[in-house]
């Protein structure tokens, strides 16, 4: 199998944005790019060949989830995780750090390692750069992300301070510990929102021979203006001939003004978990359809949009279907957005070739600060 490798073909003389090809063992990847979520092995409520057709040549699982349940051997038995889950193309997977601080109870951060309790049955279990590197590698990664020490933003200076020290110390025993060199390995720039310790980090992670880096420890509770100031401070000291992942980021006015930054990279479950709460993204703003106004709505989602959703199914239908608490609901509403975020990819790809981020920053800001259909209105 190839190994990984990253090539920049267009640069934005205007602003940081570049467009990329990732190339992997399972299909090339043009960035920037948008990688659905599959937390265990799924995207909720779609197929994956419904991600297929929507265009998506990369998406996301995750290690602490996989690991637990149905754990590697029973993965690497199919094959792996692309057989496992049939999906056919490139696979990125969470080192499971964030879940590890965000779900797991009684943890413990040790020199070695990080000991916690399973989520799922109170279980203790034990995750070491090693361990995780070693899992992503059961699975057959194409893109595998080292462990880091993942605090809130938001978390005081010396807790910070030490998980930079520790995902340093941690970022070099995952490479040591690799062993498949058609597995692309990521670090993972630490820092919360102190200039200091993000630049040292950066221009540490930046030095160590990794074949990506993200940015970690944002979008969890921190004010845009925030987060996007701390990706402004920290890309341009990332190597440029790297692909450059901002981790847990996904609203379109967001992931714009990230590109803009020089960021190829995103995940988020909003998309997904935003059509399981009946709220749709289209170019003119957020539409939730649990609104009153769409009961005898016939028109689609989005007359312009080429989803099955929006080619077979009106807004009355959509939000009675949702309403009936109908399975079908969840696979309709989030077929359409993962459209939407595969066609607002699209847009951005043109908007850096023609040097045009701007005029659709301002398109998406306007669109979004006018969405009118908050969860509070009627839906009886």
């Amino acid at each position: 199998m190839k190994r990984f490798s990253f090539e920049i073909i267009h640069d934005d003389p205007t602003c940081g944005a570049r467009l990329g090809i990732m190339k992997t063992g399972h299909g090339d990847v043009e960035t920037p790019v948008f990688m659905p979520v599959g937390t265990q092995g799924t995207v909720k409520a779609v197929l994956p060949e419904m991600l297929t057709q929507a265009g998506y040549r990369l998406i996301l699982a995750n290690t602490y989830h996989l690991v637990l349940r149905p754990g590697v051997e029973i993965i690497r038995r199919h094959g792996g995780l692309h057989k496992f889950m049939n999906f056919p193309f490139a696979i990125l997977t969470d080192s499971g750090g964030f879940q590890v601080y965000s779900l797991a109870s009684l943890k413990e951060v040790e020199e070695d390692g990080v000991l916690f309790r399973s989520h799922i049955d109170g279980s203790l279990w034990k995750f070491t750069p090693e361990s995780v590197v070693e899992a992503q590698e059961g699975f057959g990664s194409d893109i595998a992300m080292m462990l880091d020490i993942c605090p809130p933003s938001t978390a005081p200076r010396h807790e910070i301070e030490m998980a930079v020290e520790r995902t340093t110390a941690w970022a070099m025993r995952a490479l040591k510990a690799r062993k498949r060199e058609d597995m692309a390995l990521f670090g993972i720039v630490q820092g919360g929102l102190f200039e200091d310790l993000r630049l040292k980090h950066a221009r540490e992670i930046a030095s160590m021979g990794f074949d990506g880096i993200a940015i970690g420890g944002l979008s969890v509770g921190e004010p845009q203006d925030e987060m996007i100031k701390v990706v402004n401070m920290v890309a341009p000291h990332l190597p440029k001939d790297k692909p450059r992942y901002l981790m847990g980021v996904g609203t379109p006015v967001e992931m714009v003004k990230a590109v803009m930054a020089g960021i190829d990279m995103f995940d988020c479950v909003f998309p997904t978990r935003a059509a399981r709460n009946g709220l749709l993204f289209t170019w003119n703003g957020r539409m939730n359809i649990k609104n009153q106004r769409f009961k005898e709505d016939t028109s689609p989602v989005d007359p312009a949009c080429q989803c099955p959703t929006c080619k077979g199914y009106s807004r009355a239908y959509l939000r009675h279907v949702y309403q009936a608490k109908e399975i079908i609901a969840n696979t309709l509403l989030t077929l359409h957005n993962l459209y939407f975020f595969q066609d607002l990819v699209q847009q951005i790809r043109r908007a850096v070739e023609t040097s045009s981020l701007a005029l659709l920053l301002e398109k998406l800001e306007k669109a979004y600060a006018q969405s009118t259909e908050s969860q509070d209105e009627e839906t009886s």
